[in-house]
């Protein structure tokens, strides 16, 4: 692709329009900008600009087209696919300086953010009022509008679902800086195709977010966990489907197992309540009273003792969810610190395929003489697993991660699965998409990319092309 390439009347331009202290360019970038964590994919912008407003976007956004300069939005940088990643180098925007709350409207249920707002401010702040914002996906330090490229799911979408249910309208810069609003504080529409559905997951490839209107919820007044240990994942993760079966739907349903128990354990230096067993489902319950949560638990409980289960431990102490929960939300740090370097598959299965694909994928250790580490979200059948490196050199490392990845991507196709659950495809898991969709999918994805982008500066290189 034929780019511009940003010289000094380019550099002058964005110091017109955002001042000399929020452009960087050469050695002022720090070179965390040039990755995301998934440390494989990497180049480094040439410049970083760090817009404060709407009009700043698209001012910058205008320049851009007219000069045929890439353009690369990015938050934190938590994501795990390059989606972030300045492949043609370009223009890197640092959304992540926009982070204000702009309002809460507790009569519709909704609150305006900035792209750059944190999910945990999100989630402090909104309790703090008595509401609650329902997707929880394990990076609390991401910020919303990289939750809303990617629809992020995490731990409670089995009950609530994903970040595309919560998002209710966005405000959006499109490629030749003219900026629309989708969506809105409505609860309903048909007016029309659903813009706003189509920016959700498009990892910044459309248009660029500047502000969203997310829907909210009561908080729950009551929560509780249990803790369930079985003689093998097999036989916990087949107990899934009974347990949604049930009606009595848990808020979270994770899968967890001893080894990655435990380097959590070592990563925090604190205990986890039990670890004797080979494998676990972690459940957590909502509801406004402790009988409503009772309720359900005891229902579940008694599935799961049905189905195998050694035991079942109830969490309802502060203390002891929060070492549960810590140790769930440290397990991919956890499995960081273990290894030299790693890359994830990020599937989705169907519920009742769970069981299969992670008995598969243990499988691939002793086949390709390799470490993998998984967890997931149970409950909705998006798995995480970790292929590591650990002392294999560049070339071996390279081939055994290709050949596992094939392996687990033509496995979940076969059983009728995604690529991606919840990470998105960035530019490390474009090939799978196309294997995985096929041609007449992947060519209307293109046609919508080129009608929003018909230039191709908008975050090129991911997705589709």
């Amino acid at each position: 692709m034929n780019y511009k390439k940003i010289d000094e009347k380019d550099i002058q331009f964005l110091i017109s329009i955002c001042g000399d202290k929020r452009v960087f360019i050469g050695e002022e970038i720090n070179e965390d900008f040039s990755h995301d964590e998934l440390a494989s994919v990497k180049q480094m912008p040439e410049a970083l600009v760090e817009p404060l407003t709407t009009e700043e976007v698209s001012q910058i956004m205008k320049y851009a087209y007219e000069n045929n300069i890439p353009v690369t939005p990015r938050g934190q940088g938590t994501g795990l696919v390059g989606g972030a990643v300045p492949i043609y180098g370009g223009i890197l925007l640092n959304m992540s300086k926009m982070n204000k709350i702009i309002e809460i409207d507790e009569e519709n249920l909704t609150l305006t953010v900035e792209p750059g707002v944190l999910l945990m401010e999100i989630s402090k702040f909104v309790e703090s009022h008595d509401l609650f914002y329902p997707p929880d996906p394990g990076e609390k330090s991401a910020t919303i509008a990289g939750n809303i490229n990617t629809n992020a799911g995490g731990m409670r979408a089995v009950k609530y679902g994903v970040t595309r249910d919560y998002v209710r309208g966005l405000e959006i810069v499109l490629a030749n800086g003219n900026v629309i609003e989708v969506g809105g504080k409505i609860v309903k529409n048909s007016s029309g195709y659903s813009f706003k559905d189509l920016i959700v997951g498009s990892e910044g490839t459309l248009g660029i977010v500047t502000k969203a209107i997310l829907r909210l919820l009561p908080l729950p007044k009551k929560a509780i966990s249990l803790l369930v240990p079985f003689n093998s994942l097999e036989e916990a993760i087949e107990t899934v489907p009974k347990v949604i079966k049930s009606k009595s739907i848990p808020t979270a349903i994770e899968y967890m197992v001893r080894d990655t128990i435990l380097s959590a354990e070592e990563f925090l230096g604190k205990p986890f309540p039990d670890k004797s067993s080979d494998a676990y489902l972690l459940l957590t319950f909502d509801g406004n009273s402790k009988e409503e949560v009772e309720k359900a638990y005891e229902k579940v409980a008694e599935i799961c003792l049905d189905a195998g289960a050694l035991d079942v431990y109830i969490s309802e102490t502060q203390e002891r969810q929060e070492s549960i929960w810590s140790a769930r939300g440290a397990f991919l740090e956890a499995i960081k610190a273990s290894t030299t370097e790693m890359d994830e598959c990020d599937v989705v299965v169907p519920r009742n395929k769970i069981a299969e694909f992670v008995k598969y994928s243990n499988d691939l250790q002793k086949q390709f003489d390799i470490r993998i580490k998984s967890f997931g979200h149970a409950g909705d059948g998006n798995l995480h697993i970790y292929v590591l490196r650990d002392d294999l050199d560049q070339e071996t490392w390279e081939k055994k991660l290709n050949d596992v990845f094939d392996c687990m991507y033509n496995r979940a196709k076969e059983l009728d699965g995604q690529v991606s659950g919840e990470h998105g495809i960035g530019f490390a898991k474009k090939g799978y998409l196309g294997e995985s969709i096929g041609d007449e999918y992947l060519s209307l994805m293109k046609g919508i990319k080129a009608t929003f982008d018909p230039k191709n500066i908008l975050n090129p290189g991911k997705v589709v092309i």
